[in-house]
Formats: structure tokens, C-alpha cells, sequence
């Protein structure tokens, strides 16, 4: 595994093509070794570095400070439910309660199996569709407990079938 691999070399390409400074596409490129490794590990710090030619303390201090990469390793499937007030008023503590008791993880924890990671999250800027989520960066909204079994069955399936 590596953000070096034959696949990214398009993405790669293109978000250099969208910066006049290399350092530029930093941020970028942690998400490309994000999907690569399930998280910011050292080896993508270090891919990341040599690519933008930085310092990997550069790169690092970068990805922790924001909260949309993970400096630990997650679930294949990571859940952030925003839980705000606006999400609250909603049911969302009473959604991510019942979610973290159907997956039985503790806050911030991940499934046994490893599928699935829970956290919460403050303000996704969706407060109107409530209770929702975000899975990997993507939105999934207007949820109850019901759609979001269908839900995790369906992520599991998928899963199953891209090990075939």
C-alpha cells in the first residue's frame, strides 16, 4: 500500500495541476493517504512530505490540527454523528446512543469485526435533515434506527463483496 501506487497517479496529478506551490496540496493529498492507509499513518505523513517537499513534522502538525483526518486508525466505515444543539432538539443523542448500543463500541470505538468506527461530531452543517451522520465523508441524513440498520447491513454487504 501506498499513495505512490499506479491509482493515484491521476488525482495526484490533477491536484498539483490546481496549486502554484506544491506545498499547496497538502491538505489534498493527507485525504488520498487517508483512503489509502484508513488513516493518517506515518508512512502517508512521509509520502505526503515528499511529494509536497516538506518536513514530515509539517505535514503532521497539518493533519492534527484538523479533524477531518485521523491520526488513529479507524473502522473500514467511520460515523461521525453531529449531535449539536440544532441536531439534539432532533433526537440525535437519542440516535447516537441507540446506534453505539446496535454496534456495541463505546464512544470513539470501533466494531470487532473493525467495519465500523463512532464518534460524535460538532455541527455538519445539516441540522435541517437530522438526526444524520457522515460516513467517510459523505452525508447520510433524516435518519432513525430503522434506515440506519438497512443501513449498516448494506455498508456490510458492500464490504463483503469487495473481499470476493
Amino acid at each position: 500500500m501506498s499513495i505512490h501506487d499506479e491509482k493515484y497517479a491521476k488525482r495526484i496529478e490533477a491536484t498539483f495541476a490546481k496549486y502554484p506551490d506544491k506545498r499547496s496540496a497538502v491538505m489534498p493529498l493527507l485525504y488520498i493517504a487517508q483512503e489509502e492507509y484508513g488513516w493518517v499513518s506515518p508512512e502517508g505523513i512521509e509520502e505526503v512530505a515528499q511529494y509536497c517537499d516538506m518536513d514530515p513534522t509539517q505535514v503532521k502538525s497539518i493533519a492534527g490540527f484538523y479533524t477531518m483526518y485521523s491520526e488513529q486508525p479507524k473502522g473500514k466505515y467511520w460515523l461521525q454523528v453531529c449531535n449539536d444543539l440544532p441536531c439534539a432538539l432532533r433526537g440525535a443523542d437519542e440516535f447516537h446512543k441507540q446506534l453505539k448500543e446496535y454496534l456495541n463500541v463505546e464512544e470513539g470505538g470501533t466494531t470487532a469485526d473493525g467495519m465500523f468506527t463512532v464518534e460524535h461530531v460538532m455541527c455538519l452543517a445539516a441540522c435541517d435533515k437530522a438526526p444524520m451522520l457522515q460516513c467517510n465523508f459523505h452525508f447520510v441524513e433524516n435518519l432513525d434506527m430503522e434506515k440506519m440498520k438497512a443501513q449498516i447491513e448494506q455498508w456490510r454487504a458492500e464490504a463483503k463483496a469487495e473481499k470476493k
